[in-house]
């Protein structure tokens, strides 16, 4: 069982940065692909960006394409988002995931573990 614990949500203007972490505790992330995924207000869930469980491959949604950066920590078991230029339809609960595979992640949102939501509010 891996409980996974996001943190660095916050309101912030736009343009400016967050950056999440997502901790997994009772098992070790370094066996996981893991994803960041987020879901505004009336919306579905949507894939943001993920990574591989040995931080070699990642996958950008279009829309946070040379805005967001994710990356890894195996040892401090521990994925970051980095978000810079955030926009206001960056709004919404960002969750963190340990995928089955980067690719049914990505494609079919299908994760072994999810966290349990940090909020993010860009002000316009």
């Amino acid at each position: 069982q891996v409980q996974l614990v996001e943190s660095g949500g916050g309101l912030v203007q736009a343009g400016g940065s967050l950056r999440l972490s997502c901790a997994a505790s009772g098992r070790t992330l370094g066996s996981y692909d893991m994803g960041w995924f987020r879901q505004a207000p009336g919306k579905e869930r949507e894939f943001v960006v993920g990574i591989s469980w040995t931080g070699g491959s990642t996958y950008y949604a279009d829309s946070v394409k040379g805005r967001f950066t994710i990356s890894r920590d195996n040892a401090k078991n521990t994925v970051y988002l980095q978000m810079n230029s955030l926009k206001p339809e960056d709004t919404a609960i960002y969750y963190c995931a340990a995928c089955r595979s980067l690719s049914e992640c990505r494609l079919l949102y299908l994760a072994n573990y999810w966290g349990q939501g940090t909020q993010v509010t860009v002000s316009s």
